[in-house]
């Protein structure tokens, strides 16, 4: 045991030198979910968000090259919002601002993420394509609209339709490409292996379901793995916490605890080189079952052997 834990030291690699870096700021507005869409508290958060925004560096850095805001930031339809994203990317200046907003597509209705530069200028768009089942889309809906029963997190009645997959966001200059993952996309390793490798990882989330019992942080915990596998940093902004910059080794760097609003501000720590996993994923592990399997029934073949004889 103490030499698998000395192994596994050695293994981590030092601090990174982030002089130069790009700036990024990461928004925590802390909405409980009981008061989220409340038409009283709307406004509140979303004032909260863009006075966030706006706010001066900390710790003297330069204003931030990028600024994301959590999960469904932003309440109203992306096709209805060009006044709400004209105030954000305002405020931002000269930042392009990552935001989680609904949108919809003739009858379908995506829980989505949007790259906006000021002008407005949607530049991008990524819908989630991993659905929570019961509470973004309603599994067999056909079946239950019958009996009037639908997801309990969305908004629309039928829940919402999922993305195409995974895709690269490009982020332009240093930043590179990111990909994007929103809530629990960052709990299924494959869905980053699907992908061609970006960058950095970006979460957006929205965590206050759970209020301030465990999941949130097992959520971080979760992140902090993807971070490990890929050898890439990941941005991480959450609603109610825990909003965090990781670097490719899984570390924290700087965080905002859960339940306190507030933003962060540092810079993009850089990715470390291809790691194994990410080039084999599973396989590795799949083989050493395949081993240990061969090991536990090998005395079961010989002793059948010798019965048959």
């Amino acid at each position: 045991m103490v030499g698998l834990l000395a192994g596994g030291a050695q293994m981590v690699p030092p601090l990174q030198d982030l002089d130069g870096r790009p700036v990024v700021r990461l928004v925590q507005p802390n909405a409980p979910q009981t008061q989220k869409w409340d038409r009283a508290y709307i406004p509140i958060f979303f004032e909260r968000q863009v006075e966030f925004s706006a706010a001066p560096s900390q710790e003297g850095l330069p204003r931030p090259d990028l600024i994301v805001w959590p999960e469904t930031a932003v309440p109203r339809l992306l096709e209805n919002a060009e006044g709400e994203l004209r105030v954000i990317t305002d405020a931002a200046l000269p930042a392009r601002v990552v935001l989680g907003i609904q949108r919809s597509e003739g009858f379908d209705y995506y829980n989505s993420l949007a790259l906006v530069a000021h002008g407005p200028k949607v530049e991008a768009v990524y819908d989630k394509h991993h659905l929570v089942p019961f509470g973004e889309y309603m599994p067999f809906k056909e079946l239950f609209r019958h009996i009037n029963v639908s997801g309990i997190a969305a908004r629309a009645e039928g829940g919402y339709s999922a993305g195409p997959g995974p895709q690269l966001l490009d982020l332009g200059g240093e930043m590179g490409y990111a990909l994007p993952l929103i809530c629990y996309e960052a709990v299924f390793p494959q869905d980053l292996r699907g992908a061609p490798r970006p960058e950095l990882l970006l979460q957006i989330t929205n965590d206050a379901w759970f209020g301030n019992f465990s999941g949130p942080y097992q959520h971080l915990a979760q992140a902090r793995i993807r971070a490990i596998e890929q050898g890439l940093p990941m941005l991480r902004a959450a609603n109610t916490g825990v909003s965090a910059v990781i670097d490719g080794a899984g570390r924290v760097l700087k965080s905002l605890p859960l339940g306190e609003a507030g933003f962060i501000d540092t810079r993009l720590p850089p990715p470390l080189r291809v790691t194994l996993y990410s080039r084999t994923g599973d396989l590795p592990l799949l083989g050493l079952l395949a081993v240990l399997m061969l090991l536990v029934f090998r005395p079961v073949l010989r002793n059948s052997r010798r019965n048959s004889d």
